[in-house]
């Protein structure tokens, strides 16, 4: 492989690395939040934002995890005829199909990009009681979903080169 894509895929693991690995953490954040939810509602006044807080954890921690797990191969995957293959009969099936995934990505990338921009434009908010600003979470999906867009790509390059016989 050339060198510039080895540079790309050492690149993009490195930053899927390191955000999910911070990503990982969030759900300590969601349990607590959670947790001040329901000693909150017992004890005292209920807090309005506790269930949207966790919810947009949930996602961060979701999305900015996605490119992570990739790199990590720790998605589902259907064994049934893949255990059964060579690896690199894998590698050409793994190429061919994360081309579906990149193509959907790059329709979710824009479909996020339109919906950031628009809640940034007209500072959409949440019609929730506590109604809060939507464009946070937004930009926050928004590159969750790029990280894995680019993540799709540098596994698809390795997966290129595995076919090939190489490793990248």
């Amino acid at each position: 492989m050339p060198k510039a894509i080895q540079v790309f895929v050492r690149a993009v693991d490195a930053m899927n690395r390191f955000i999910g690995r911070i990503a990982m953490y969030l759900i300590f954040v969601m349990l607590a939040v959670l947790l001040y939810s329901s000693v909150s509602k017992t004890f005292a006044d209920p807090a309005i934002w506790t269930l949207e807080v966790a919810q947009f954890l949930m996602v961060a921690y979701f999305l900015l995890g996605g490119g992570y797990s990739m790199q990590l191969d720790a998605h589902v995957r259907m064994d049934l005829f893949y255990s059964r293959w060579s690896p690199r009969t894998a590698a050409m099936m793994d190429a061919i199909t994360i081309g579906f995934l990149i193509f959907y990505l790059v329709f979710l990338l824009y479909g996020g990009i339109s919906s950031t921009a628009y809640a940034l434009q007209y500072g959409e908010t949440s019609y929730s009681a506590w109604s809060p600003y939507m464009a946070p979470i937004k930009i926050i999906m928004t590159f969750g979903v790029a990280m894995m867009l680019l993540q799709s790509i540098a596994t698809f390059f390795r997966d290129l080169a595995a076919a090939r016989g190489e490793t990248l």
